[in-house]
């Protein structure tokens, strides 16, 4: 029996070619439009959506967040359910809000040299940090931490490692970890720019920056309030951390003089920087958002005090005017705070309420020494 013929197809056709498809251009979030990009701090409380509203109700196209309760440790174990973090992301791109910024829990103490501390401080880190990629976070920020007995230098190695611990197995993407400067109240770590330059430097490898508080820069002796003193920070900040490694700023003005060495807050334009110099804040080529003098997407975002309703509507607006975009800022709704006098009324009895208490644990307390004596 003949055997059959084999016949080898190797002519080349080009079709057969595999051509894999080149990796699609990563786009830039719409956020970085070249826009300014103004916000607020705005409460969680209820919902996280809430949150997303009424950054949109006050006119804000940027905003900042908690992810929990920042003033206790079982923060660090909250997770947020898979629907609520998705929702959360649909409604934020359909309003158009960016960046989107995670404020960390304050008792967070990265610099911490007891070891329990220092545990708690890099699980509750990393539980931000797992809550920011569920939320869609642009950046999380955090206060560095109080370094007690310790010096500088030990105290900016530790935060570096302990925010390498918090961020291992954590696929950070996008997202950002910014160390926020400090006011130089205590043994605070980062209340000099250099301190916050080391830290950045040693996170090179996770894309770490900064965002710089003004009030806080103020209080620790940066006279940002002045022209000549602006432009000599500006010029600082660039030669340290690099003006390029700050896409967010918290704007507030501050209670306490110039080198002060406290955080207090004030409104826009009542504070000891004033009116005139968030003007000139604002309006500076190089800490605006429009490249190359500037960072795409650059935000301020305002912690200035909610006292009455109305204050929060009423700083967002001075920014918008200050920075001479009054005309293109966003539509807000009209009277809406997220202080209302109903919540007014609950905190003022709530206060009275803690000091009433105070007033009669002390009164106790001296009564049993007297007993003692």
């Amino acid at each position: 029996m003949a055997e059959e013929t084999q016949i080898l197809d190797t002519q080349f056709d080009p079709e057969d070619e595999y051509r894999p498809e080149p990796e699609p251009e990563p786009q830039a979030p719409a956020w970085m439009d070249g826009s300014l990009r103004i916000g607020i701090h705005t409460s969680i409380a209820g919902n996280f959506l809430n949150a997303l509203d009424s950054a949109q109700k006050l006119g804000c196209n940027a905003l900042q967040i908690f992810s929990a309760s920042p003033r206790t440790w079982a923060s660090g174990s909250t997770r947020i359910a898979d629907s609520d973090a998705a929702a959360f992301r649909v409604r934020r791109t359909e309003l158009g809000l960016g960046p989107l910024v995670i404020h960390a829990n304050y008792l967070i103490n990265l610099a911490a040299q007891q070891p329990m501390l220092r545990t708690r401080s890099i699980q509750a880190f990393h539980e931000e940090l797992v809550r920011g990629l569920a939320l869609g976070a642009d950046f999380v920020v955090v206060h560095p931490g109080s370094r007690g007995e310790s010096n500088s230098r030990l105290a900016v190695s530790t935060i570096v490692e302990s925010i390498k611990q918090a961020a291992k197995r954590v696929p950070l993407g996008n997202m950002r970890i910014l160390i926020e400067n400090t006011a130089g109240m205590g043994s605070a770590v980062g209340s000099t720019l250099e301190e916050v330059a080391d830290i950045v430097a040693g996170l090179s490898k996770i894309n770490a920056g900064a965002c710089l508080d003004t009030a806080h820069l103020f209080a620790s002796g940066y006279d940002i309030a002045s022209e000549k003193g602006l432009e000599q920070t500006v010029e600082h900040i660039d030669q340290t951390i690099g003006l390029d490694n700050i896409p967010v700023f918290h704007a507030n003005d501050s209670k306490i003089p110039l080198g002060g060495k406290v955080d207090r807050h004030a409104h826009i334009g009542e504070g000891k920087i004033g009116a005139a110099a968030f003007g000139r804040i604002l309006k500076h080529p190089r800490l605006g958002a429009t490249p190359p003098a500037g960072v795409l997407g650059r935000a301020f975002l305002l912690e200035t005090p909610i006292e009455d309703p109305g204050d929060d509507r009423r700083n967002i607006a001075r920014l918008w005017e200050l920075a001479g975009l009054e005309d293109v800022a966003p539509a807000f709704d009209k009277g809406y705070s997220m202080m209302t006098n109903a919540l007014k009324k609950k905190l003022v009895a709530h206060r009275k309420e803690v000091k009433k208490n105070a007033r009669a644990a002390s009164a106790k307390k001296h009564a049993k020494s007297r007993g003692k004596g």
